[in-house]
């Protein structure tokens, strides 16, 4: 538990999905752990104190209901405490687990300077992607395999929600307002679904008629692919060409990099 609380090591982030599957299975492992002994304990009591018809043994005190350990130093008193700390010792534990591993997800890992940051702009009914170089993608938004992708979550008419369960992130799309957020997904992902992961984006607010068509979708691909994608890019929204881009890149981050890559 302890290494699980180290969740940035140099460069190596954890995404938020690998974040919120381990709390699952930590309170579901322990829960059951819990469960079955608690379950457990009571049957064997149940069958211990049975009524077998035969007299109760001089000096056995029998439970009541609604009865309460007087604390007086009886076996009933030292087993209900006994629960009572043990209990205690558990829920604490988890609150000081759980409260440390969410500030993780709440904050994200530090920036190093690779991070890209991302407006998403919510309408009736899809999702716009504009990069930090201007361009702006409809539908997809295609990103770099481990790297911190910072959000901006906004919407032009009415409230929407931009979310993906499979990467546990949803964000507020609010007219007027903007709501950060961040994901990143690792190499091995994406090498695991064949060297371009894919990830469904929806909106989790009723936002009018056509709310269940509002998908979209997450793309990440490689580093070295997503570069060369990104250094293209520019030509489309300008009609200057290249040249207008890569001015366009100096203004926004000082004519060395365009998002955390290369220009």
């Amino acid at each position: 538990m302890i290494e699980s609380l180290i969740l940035q090591q140099g460069s190596g982030w954890r995404a938020q999905a690998e974040v919120f599957d381990e709390i699952f299975f930590v309170f579901l492992a322990l829960g059951t752990l819990v469960g079955t002994i608690v379950v457990a304990y009571t049957l064997w009591n149940v069958y211990k104190y049975r009524d077998d018809g035969d007299e109760p043994k001089e000096g056995f005190d029998a439970p009541e209901v609604g009865e309460l350990p007087t604390g007086q130093g009886g076996p009933k008193a030292k087993k209900l405490f006994l629960s009572f700390g043990l209990s205690a010792i558990v829920v604490i534990s988890l609150v000081v687990y759980a409260y440390g591993i969410l500030l993780y997800v709440e904050e994200g890992p530090d920036s190093d300077g690779d991070n890209i940051e991302i407006t998403v702009e919510g309408y009736q009914y899809g999702w716009d992607y504009e990069y930090p170089n201007g361009h702006t993608e409809t539908g997809e938004m295609i990103v770099p395999a481990d790297t911190r992708i910072d959000i901006a979550v906004t919407s032009r008419d009415v409230w929407h929600n931009f979310g993906s369960s499979e990467l546990r992130i949803k964000t507020d799309a609010i007219p007027g307002d903007t709501n950060t957020n961040w994901f990143s997904v690792s190499s091995e992902e994406v090498q695991a679904q064949g060297g371009e992961a894919t990830y469904r984006v929806e909106c989790f607010e009723l936002c009018g008629p056509g709310h269940s068509a509002m998908k979209g979708q997450i793309t990440v691909i490689p580093q070295d692919e997503w570069e060369a994608w990104y250094e293209d890019t520019g030509s489309d929204d300008s009609p200057s060409g290249n040249e207008s881009a890569s001015g366009n890149t100096s203004a926004s981050i000082g004519g060395s990099t365009a998002g955390g890559v290369p220009a």
